[in-house]
């Protein structure tokens, strides 16, 4: 009886130090900045703002956004840097007419603080209000697109304000979901106590007026494709599901090729202004 009771006692110790250490570090285990050194942006225009707390953020913008056919914010995922993505950017703007925006979180790339849950919704506001404000850019002509944990952001802040459509690449249906995939499951019962990320996709997305746009590979070993299926079933407004094979977390655009770009551009060209559309645009 000892034996046993020695055990039990032991099993809810450890349950309750992993309960503990997933409270307190839960954030750096889904945020991940990677370290110096960084790419170097070059000649790639920067533009910089402050969130609504006072934290200095900064974007790469490609493509002249008082010229375009539209706006696209694009936020890249937890392990990655806004500079990665400026090439993909320029062939975003080159395809479609669309000028590119892609903002930096804090906490990475140089930048202080630390990136949570609620700071990256802070800084999704500060990039949108940039755009707005000082772009000038209306809010029919913003497209909204995320790839990975920037796939939550992104459709958050769809939420607050529509975009012209959302792209979501390699998307997770709910931050509660995630953790199931990677052995949580004991905490699943407590999981409403203990979380700070909210993320939940699949219920945003059923409640947009927007078009929700999905593109996943078939060997995603991060995120299950089974999980960008949902997302997509679940959008209120479908745009189209992309199926890419052989493709990972990170190279559906590579592996995708021209069915990846005709994604993007029937994406961005079903919602261009006339203008665009008669010009060859979009």
């Amino acid at each position: 009886m000892v034996n046993i009771a020695f055990l039990a006692v032991s099993f809810i110790a450890v349950v309750m130090l992993l309960v503990a250490a997933v409270w307190a570090f839960q954030e750096q285990i889904a945020f991940q900045p990677p370290r110096p050194p960084f790419p170097d942006p070059g000649l790639t225009k920067r533009v910089d703002y402050r969130a609504h707390d006072g934290q200095s953020l900064f974007a790469y913008v490609v493509g002249d956004a008082y010229q375009s056919c539209g706006l696209l914010i694009a936020f890249h995922g937890n392990a990655d840097l806004a500079i990665r993505q400026v090439d993909w950017a320029h062939e975003v703007s080159e395809r479609t007419g669309w000028s590119v925006m892609v903002p930096e979180f804090r906490g990475y790339m140089g930048l202080r603080g630390k990136p949570g849950y609620v700071s990256s919704g802070l800084d999704a506001e500060a990039a949108y209000a940039f755009a707005r404000d000082s772009l000038g850019i209306s809010a029919d002509r913003i497209a909204l697109f995320g790839h990975s944990m920037g796939s939550a952001i992104a459709a958050e802040l769809a939420a607050r304000h529509q975009p012209a459509a959302l792209l979501l690449q390699s998307p997770f249906t709910s931050a509660r979901a995630m953790a199931r995939t990677i052995g949580w499951r004991v905490l699943d019962i407590v999981w409403t106590a203990i979380s700070r990320l909210h993320f939940d996709t699949v219920a945003l997305v059923a409640l947009l007026d927007a078009p929700v746009w999905v593109s996943h590979g078939t060997d995603d070993s991060v995120v299950p494709i089974q999980m960008g299926r949902e997302v997509f079933a679940a959008a209120r407004v479908k745009g189209e599901l992309l199926i890419v094979p052989a493709a990972s977390h990170n190279d559906v655009g590579t592996e995708g090729g021209q069915a990846y770009w005709r994604w993007v551009t029937a994406a961005l060209g079903t919602n261009s202004p006339p203008s665009c559309l008669e010009s060859g645009q979009g």
